[in-house]
This record gives C-alpha cells, sequence and structure tokens, in this order.
C-alpha cells in the first residue's frame, strides 16, 4: 500500500468558506494520511491555493474557470504563478455552457485555449471542467497533445471513452450520488479514475456535514469500490497512484 491511503485530487480549501476553520480542516487531513491538490477558479484563489500549498505542504492547480472568462485575465500572471515548484496543474479550465453562462462561449473557448497553451508550454497536466459541452471540448483537446483530467465527469460512457482514447482520467466526486455514472464507473479501467471532493460542493449523502472537505473523499472511494466489486483499499492504492502519475510533480 502507498504511503497516502487517500488523495483528494481536486478541492478548493482556497475558497472562503473554509477561511474560518482552515487549519482544523487540514488537521483532519493529516489525521487521514491524505493528501490535497487545491484547485484555483480564477486569479484570487490561484494565489490563495499557491499560498496554502507552500504553506502546508500541499499541491495547487491554478487557472480560470470558464464561469469567469468575462473577467479580467492575464496570462502572464498565471504563468508566474507556476513557477512555484507546488503548482501541479493548469486548472481548472474548460468550457460551461449551463444557462446565462453559455452566451460567451466564444469568450470561453478563447481563455480556454490560451491556459492549454500554456499547459503545453509548461509541459503540465490539465484539470478540466465541462459542463454541457463535451463535443466542443473533445474538438479542441484532440488538437494537443495534454495529459489530464476531466473533472466532476458528468457525461455519457460513448463521452468517457472518447476522453479516455485521449489519454484523460476521469474525475469522481460526490456528483455521483446525483447522477447515473454507473455505467461510466463500471467500464471506466481503475487505473484512469482519480478521486476528488470539488469540496465545500457536492458533499456526499453519507458525509456527518453539510459542507464537504477532503476527508469526505473516502465515501466517493466506497460507493465506487461496490459498484466496481473491488475492495476500499484496492479502490485506494489504485487513484493515490493515478494521481501521482497524472500530477507529476508530487513528491
Amino acid at each position: 500500500m502507498l504511503k497516502n491511503i487517500l488523495i483528494d485530487s481536486h478541492a478548493h480549501l482556497n475558497f472562503k468558506d473554509f477561511e474560518n476553520d482552515l487549519e482544523e480542516v487540514i488537521s483532519r487531513c493529516r489525521e487521514e494520511k491524505m493528501e490535497i491538490i487545491n484547485i484555483g477558479a480564477g486569479m484570487e484563489t490561484s494565489e490563495k491555493a499557491v499560498e496554502i500549498a507552500e504553506k502546508y505542504n500541499m499541491y495547487a492547480g491554478i487557472g480560470l474557470h470558464p464561469i469567469h472568462a468575462e473577467n479580467e485575465f492575464d496570462i502572464g500572471k498565471l504563468k508566474d504563478l507556476a513557477e512555484s515548484k507546488r503548482v501541479v496543474a493548469i486548472g481548472e479550465i474548460g468550457l460551461d455552457y449551463f444557462k446565462d453562462y453559455g452566451k460567451f462561449k466564444d469568450k470561453q473557448k478563447e481563455i480556454f485555449i490560451k491556459q492549454l497553451d500554456l499547459a503545453q508550454e509548461l509541459n503540465l497536466p490539465v484539470i478540466i471542467h465541462c459542463r454541457m459541452a463535451h463535443e466542443d471540448v473533445l474538438n479542441i483537446l484532440k488538437d494537443y497533445n495534454l495529459r489530464g483530467v476531466i473533472h466532476c465527469f458528468t457525461g455519457t460512457w460513448v463521452e468517457a471513452q472518447r476522453y479516455l482514447d485521449l489519454g484523460f482520467y476521469l474525475g469522481m466526486n460526490g456528483i455521483m450520488f446525483k447522477f447515473n455514472l454507473k455505467e461510466v464507473i463500471e467500464k471506466t479501467p481503475i487505473d484512469k479514475i482519480l478521486l476528488e471532493t470539488d469540496c465545500p460542493y457536492l458533499t456526499p449523502p453519507s458525509a456527518p456535514e453539510k459542507r464537504n472537505e477532503p476527508i469526505f473523499v473516502k465515501y466517493t472511494a466506497q460507493e465506487i469500490a461496490k459498484i466496481k466489486n473491488i475492495t476500499f483499499e484496492e479502490i485506494a492504492e489504485a487513484t493515490v497512484k493515478n494521481t501521482k502519475n497524472l500530477f507529476e510533480n508530487m513528491v
């Protein structure tokens, strides 16, 4: 068994939801021997993710979330942030056509492509957010030779196969308790799954608190193990290995 029991590959401890008890949340993670990758959704939260990563010996992803694509964006500042040895990915980035966000599709694509170019330049993996935009995301990604993960995957098995064919991993979190992802989880190879929480969001129903946090990733692991008819230890070991294979800068 690898030294880490679990890795939460997509947390947002850098969000305001944790500003009053961040140290307590991190302490609970350490008790569980977990590692955390905190993910930025804009410049402010990306800076905070790096700050937390450097202070608490964690890791960070940096990028501009597609729902913020109309905000001011400075690719140079993002590149400067990537100089931290704690930055392991560009993300979360991608496309989101849900409701009003779809009104600025062209701007989303422009920012998405700029960040993919940066990831390619820096040889970093990408963390992809995709909501109601799989066809466009897939069409853009096929022109790159990037490694990465499709965060919070909720698509069909056909869409999953297309991402897997491009070499991507699928990120699974508490949304699996809301969407029917049984076929996707059954058919996705165990070496292509990452565990994540997206905390403070998407709390698994078995969690004792309403606000999600990294230690609750175990409930997602338990459900995946049940669906795939394997042990918790097998899914834990596989996903730790997968995460470290993808994010090569983790030590």
